[in-house]
């Protein structure tokens, strides 16, 4: 990311922080035991997210810090007879990214809250870093498309 400074022009890294909230359902057991509270799926759901994210490297992203500190929460979805609670566990990262087109694979996912940008604090975009963005979005995003077609259909 090249970002310029008066008359000056600096490749710099853009810091971003990004939150992400993991779902949980609760699970009934097969027999008395076993069965685990929805809390208990969603803080399971984020450490195994964490370890994954802290495990495989993503292209363009350097993980500087990652926040577990907040709480579960839960939220009553549905109307109606038919409400549902679910527990959310939510993980914050503190990312160094070399292009915003390198978050896109983070921006995608279900989980995806809340995104802070901590520096530079301006960004100019060159048409053509515009144009490579927009376009990673559009196949990000048919690529996500798919996966869930296939997930539904079959």
């Amino acid at each position: 990311m090249k970002i310029r400074i008066g008359d000056e022009l600096l490749t710099e890294h853009v810091r971003v922080r990004i939150r992400l909230d993991f779902k949980g359902e609760a699970r009934s057991g097969r027999f008395l035991f076993g069965s685990r509270s929805k809390e208990q799926v969603a803080e399971a759901t984020r450490e195994q997210q964490v370890a994954v994210l802290r495990n495989v490297p993503l292209q363009g992203i350097m993980i500087e810090d990652v926040d577990l500190s907040l709480d579960v929460y839960t939220v009553s979805q549905g109307s109606g007879r038919r409400t549902q609670d679910f527990a959310y566990a939510p993980i914050i990262l503190t990312l160094r990214v070399e292009n915003l087109d390198d978050l896109l694979p983070l921006l995608i996912k279900p989980e995806f809250r809340k995104i802070e940008f901590l520096s530079p604090e301006n960004i100019t975009l060159h048409r053509l870093d515009m144009e490579r963005l927009l376009f990673r979005l559009s196949q990000s995003f048919q690529q996500e498309v798919k996966l869930i077609e296939q997930k539904y259909l079959h």
